[in-house]
């Protein structure tokens, strides 16, 4: 593939890139899509056996083709959505190449475009288009040193119980990776602790609703700056074992030991912060609040949907949330492995463009960035706060897509 041109390249081959060439597409604009591996890696190799969608069929898709092997409320596997990708790909004639790492795009000196070095050869592009998404370098805090005994893993290489070493498992992170994780480990028979930080806790179903359906309508998809000005707020839901709202009380009642943040280690003993009851009410806080939108909805226009004021009681709370543990001796407690669900931090490291502000992260505004011709695309909140969701990145590229149109059309006069 030596010194080929192109008006648009596309970096990275997920769903973010899918939904980018589509649009593009739909514009008349040339494009090529480079994606290092397979379409939609991630979703088959970076995932653990049993995830599932966190949201149901009939939501996390793109506008133009459904799951047709699932109800609209299931919730698909990780290996159905990577086919949905390929299928996608195929209807709208991607053009795609797997296989092609791209290793750095610099600004052509003098000239509109970039010279973009690839594992296969040399492309100049007019503009090129970030596309890699989120999930690019995992994050495991330095809080434990890798020789202090048990084996440590980020999410990201988790695929099942029988992957860890037997003994007791530590996880941390209480996201919807950590609690899905944390529970199948316990459901296989592991004694595991469970670090929770801060967190929002919306109900799975309420009134014979989706969650998904209720941030729709009331509105808070569309918000275009993160709650308690966070970039990242951790969402604690799941669609496994058909859906279920993520109750820690139901993950106490399971046998699951609940602790504060992860805050430091020493000599053997990992420590825990004192915040495990007040992560916990503001969850709660959080879901109950979606609750009472959702009530005063139905109640202004009229709906008929089934009254449900059981939601609404929580219980009392777990010894472990009043009585937190914070301190653990993990070789006294068995904990044999400890699995990291503590995200992932973004990588351009060849993306050589005045594109990222000082901690390497992009600069941009609805994806356009700083540097003229270079965009970005699937990052969360990139507009608004259902961008980095399968359906919420096709809206983006869309935006995106008509930016680089009028921007052609103005270097082509």
């Amino acid at each position: 593939m030596p010194n080929q041109e192109v008006e648009v390249l596309v970096v990275g081959g997920g769903q973010s890139g899918l939904a980018m060439s589509e649009h593009l597409s739909d514009c008349g604009l040339p494009h090529l899509v480079l994606e290092r591996h397979r379409i939609a890696e991630r979703w088959r190799s970076e995932r653990w056996d049993s995830l599932v969608a966190n949201g149901p069929a009939w939501h996390d898709r793109f506008p133009g083709l459904e799951f047709g092997d699932l109800a609209p409320d299931a919730f698909a596997s990780k290996d159905q959505i990577a086919e949905y990708f390929e299928a996608y790909a195929e209807k709208i004639a991607a053009p795609i190449r797997t296989g092609v790492e791209v290793t750095s795009v610099q600004r052509k000196p003098g000239q509109h475009g970039f010279r973009v070095e690839t594992s296969e050869g040399t492309i100049d592009a007019r503009f090129v288009v970030a596309a890699t998404g989120p999930f690019q370098r995992p994050v495991i805090p330095p809080i434990i040193p890798g020789d202090a005994g048990p084996e440590q893993i980020h999410s990201s290489t988790y695929r099942n119980p029988e992957q860890l070493p037997e003994g007791a498992v530590l996880v941390v992170g209480a996201g919807s990776s950590g609690v899905q994780i944390a529970e199948e480990l316990r459901r296989s028979g592991r004694s595991v602790y469970l670090s929770v930080g801060p967190h929002d806790r919306p109900p799975r179903r309420y009134r014979g609703r989706d969650f998904v359906w209720w941030l729709g309508v009331l509105g808070k998809w569309d918000a275009e700056t993160p709650p308690r000005g966070a970039e990242h707020v951790t969402i604690a839901v799941s669609g496994a074992r058909g859906g279920q709202t993520v109750d820690f009380r139901a993950l106490a009642d399971l046998g699951i030991n609940l602790v504060g943040l992860t805050s430091s280690f020493d000599n053997g003993t990992i420590r825990f912060a004192p915040d495990l009851g007040t992560n916990i009410a503001d969850g709660d806080a959080n879901y109950l609040s979606l609750l009472e939108e959702a009530d005063a909805y139905i109640e202004r226009y009229g709906l008929d949907l089934p009254e449900e004021p059981e939601a609404h009681e929580l219980g009392p709370d777990p010894e472990c949330v009043t009585d937190p543990m914070l301190e653990l001796d993990l070789a006294a407690a068995g904990v044999t492995s400890i699995v990291w669900a503590t995200g992932y931090a973004v990588d351009y490291g060849w993306l050589q463009v005045d594109a990222l502000d000082e901690q390497g992260r992009p600069a941009h505004r609805r994806g356009i960035s700083t540097e003229p011709g270079v965009y970005f695309l699937g990052l969360p909140w990139l507009a608004r706060r259902g961008s980095s969701f399968i359906w919420g990145v096709w809206h983006d590229a869309k935006f995106v897509a008509d930016h680089i149109a009028i921007q052609s059309t103005y270097q082509g006069h």
